[in-house]
């Protein structure tokens, strides 16, 4: 699943390239994409001669504020789920297998919503509504990662009486908006921290290098243009490089590249967790 670097690097990519660009129509080629409105014509008059304002990130949503006649006039809505990916491309381009959403632009070019396992959704709002009344999801994120309020005081409040492994935390969107399992893995590995220590436990030294891996590993690789396992691609098709340079996560069995130790992985509520046996030596109460 694309991971807030994945969908940091398209919200850039698509800032700079369809920003003022006229929405000329739409196409919904799988009807269930929709997550509102449930309508296509409703849909398709939603976003008719609008342009795109302006892109921006919360959490793993996608929020394209919409002008018409540069006034207010909405906003589009994204969220990739597990293989979604938005590409730009000219029209004569074949579509790919899973394409699931096309938009039409002035100056022949589209915007496609390819998604191969229909996870993904895409919503309409109009301007008498907000992203947070129509999109609920966006209720309950925790802080940005990346912003001010990811802070030691806040991060120490969330930790001290959780019995959930640390990883396990991570994930829970409630507390930190957009890391998924691989940026969890390499900031624990940074950080020095095993998977399954129970939050609590940590102290305040841990919590805070924790917090200064999560920003680290974040940084780089929004740098490299996020990671590409299967699904992911930047808005030009374009892979991201991360992966490459992973510390831990999908290394099984590989040699650690600090300390030639071999990576081990291990099973936290359904979800794998990667770690170097010696070099994160916090273990699990």
């Amino acid at each position: 699943m694309p991971e807030l670097p994945e969908v940091e690097t398209v919200c850039r990519g698509l800032n700079q390239l369809t920003l003022q660009q006229k929405i000329i129509g739409a196409e919904v080629l799988l009807p269930r994409t929709l997550a509102y409105p449930p309508d296509i014509s409703l849909f398709l008059a939603t976003i008719k001669n609008t342009s795109i304002a302006q892109w921006q990130r919360r959490g793993k949503y996608l929020l394209a504020s919409l002008e018409r006649n540069q006034q207010p006039a909405g906003w589009l809505g994204v969220h990739l789920r597990m293989t979604g990916q938005l590409l730009w491309v000219k029209p004569e381009v074949p579509l790919a297998r899973h394409t699931r959403l096309r938009w039409f632009f002035e100056g022949e070019k589209e915007l496609r919503f390819i998604d191969t396992r229909t996870f993904g959704k895409i919503w309409g709002i109009s301007p008498e509504q907000t992203p947070e009344n129509v999109i609920s999801g966006l209720k309950t994120l925790g802080v940005e990662p990346l912003g001010a309020d990811f802070s030691l005081s806040y991060l120490q409040e969330r930790f001290k009486s959780s019995q959930r492994p640390i990883k396990t935390l991570l994930l829970d969107q409630t507390i930190i908006a957009g890391i998924g399992n691989i940026y969890a893995d390499e900031a624990l590995f940074k950080s020095g921290i095993r998977p399954n220590t129970p939050t609590k436990t940590l102290t305040c030294q841990q919590i805070e290098a924790l917090q200064l891996a999560i920003v680290e590993v974040l940084e780089t690789a929004i740098a490299n243009g996020g990671t590409t396992f299967s699904d992911f691609l930047q808005v030009t098709g374009v892979n991201g490089n991360y992966g490459s340079m992973a510390w831990v996560y999908r290394r099984t069995q590989q040699p650690c590249r600090i300390c030639g130790s071999l990576i081990e992985r291990i099973k936290l509520a359904g979800r794998s967790a990667h770690f170097c046996p010696r070099c994160q030596l916090t273990k699990s109460h």
